[in-house]
């Protein structure tokens, strides 16, 4: 079997085989098969697509280049979520905890932010001493003692994909959905939870700009989970706006924090319990979404949420009293106010604009391993369908730097008015 062979009978668009992806994904993470026949095999992939069965091939394929976390010590069935990045996405730090609470394992590995995405290390680490770097002994152990644990990646999990993602953003191939999926689902596949909810971004702030693309995409990830034995859901949501009101790391946190005490924004609640609802059931908790919303919405009104949330940063060497004191959180230098530059009813919020602007102000990185401000954002005064007046304000820019000048003329141009309201759905499509 040679790699050129496979090349070509990609690129002329036949199907490839389970061997002839393992030999090419093996002999790619080896080194016997060189960077420039991998970036021909993903441009072949790009124009030539990939069924079902090649699209789960290669994800089991990346699956196996490295280690697979087992699971089997932790009793019950263990549940995670994934979201395919978004503006002002913290969900995790609040599905996890209210599911955990119910007595559900969420056992999860996160990754750091790069780009306009926070990422939810990033943002667990604004709390003073919260350690992401855990053993698989005390993971496991952790999990079982207090039902959650939220970590970097320990061992090498798929490194088949940390080099073709690599490849792939230099060749113009990141954008094919067998690849992105096989990326995702490698990675979901080898952190070893029985039960996988999928948050599938749409819109201007994520990855997936159309529902067609999105609904493809999250069809394609539910299918190659099913096929490696997992419990699977996708759920497509609405990033044409900001998720909540808070875009930022310590803001962020802050703004879950407020969500376990009840008093987060409306669209972030709803996601969360949508979410978490999924895992409840699939966690055999619940018989319905129904029943698991009553129950999860009764362990926000308890502070049983909360508390596991404590339990959390306390576990993991951080300062569980910035949970219940989430004015101890540093404070960028400036508040400034954003005012609107005329009248009417948001009808869009750019998503990706205000994202970049985060990032200007140095909530985010530009390349791996660059430092971030923990304290820096935007959090948000107005959202799609609410009434503005001129010089209302639509938002406020928390900086360490003086001049935001360019900051406050692209957050007010990330903002769209009409005459009207306009019809708003936060929960596009279930695919199971």
């Amino acid at each position: 079997m040679r790699a050129v062979d496979i090349i070509i009978k990609k690129r002329d668009g036949v199907e490839l085989t389970k061997e002839e992806i393992n030999f090419f994904i093996k002999g790619f993470t080896e080194g016997s098969i060189d960077n420039y026949q991998a970036s021909a095999l993903t441009m072949a992939i790009y124009f030539r697509g990939m069924t079902d069965q090649e699209a789960t091939d290669l994800t089991e394929a990346i699956l196996h280049s490295g280690d697979i976390l087992d699971l089997s010590q932790i009793g019950g069935i263990k549940v995670d979520k994934h979201s395919t990045g978004g503006v002002g996405d913290k969900t995790s730090l609040v599905v996890g905890p209210l599911v955990a609470s119910l007595g559900i394992k969420f056992a999860k590995m996160s990754g750091r932010g790069l780009g306009h995405t926070g990422g939810t290390l990033d943002k667990l680490e604004s709390i003073p001493g919260y350690d992401i770097s855990m053993s698989e002994e005390d993971f496991i152990s952790q999990v079982n003692k207090i039902g959650i644990a939220l970590v970097g990646q320990t061992g090498e999990l798929a490194p088949a994909d940390k080099k073709l993602y690599a490849l792939r953003d230099v060749t113009g191939t990141v954008e094919s959905i067998p690849l992105i999926a096989s990326s995702i689902m490698s990675k979901k596949l080898a952190s070893g939870a029985d039960a996988i909810c999928l948050d599938v971004k749409v819109g201007s702030g994520a990855f997936m700009k159309t529902i067609e693309s999105a609904t493809t995409l999250a069809r394609l990830m539910v299918q190659i989970g099913k096929a490696c034995g997992k419990d699977m859901t996708a759920i497509l949501t609405n990033m044409d706006e900001p998720l909540g009101l808070a875009v930022g790391n310590s803001l962020e946190v802050i703004e879950a924090i407020q969500t376990l005490n009840g008093q987060g924004p409306k669209d972030f609640t709803e996601l969360c319990l949508e979410v978490a609802s999924h895992l409840v059931v699939a966690g055999k908790l619940a018989n319905t979404l129904e029943e698991a919303r009553k129950k999860l919405e009764a362990q926000i009104q308890n502070k049983e949420g909360l508390h596991t949330l404590a339990n959390l940063i306390k576990a993991q060497k951080g300062d569980e009293s910035y949970i219940y004191h989430p004015e101890k959180f540093s404070k960028a230098k400036y508040v400034y106010p954003v005012c609107a530059t005329q009248a009417g009813y948001v009808s869009h919020i750019d998503a990706l604009a205000i994202g970049n602007v985060a990032m200007m102000l140095g909530a985010g990185r530009s390349k791996i391993g660059e430092d971030i401000d923990h304290a820096v954002g935007i959090v948000l005064n107005k959202k799609v369908n609410d009434l503005v007046q001129e010089n209302d304000c639509i938002a406020y820019i928390h900086s360490n730097k003086k001049d935001v000048t360019e900051e406050v003329k692209e957050l007010q141009n990330a903002f769209s008015y009409s005459s009207g309201p306009i019809e708003s759905k936060l929960i596009l499509k279930v695919i199971k």
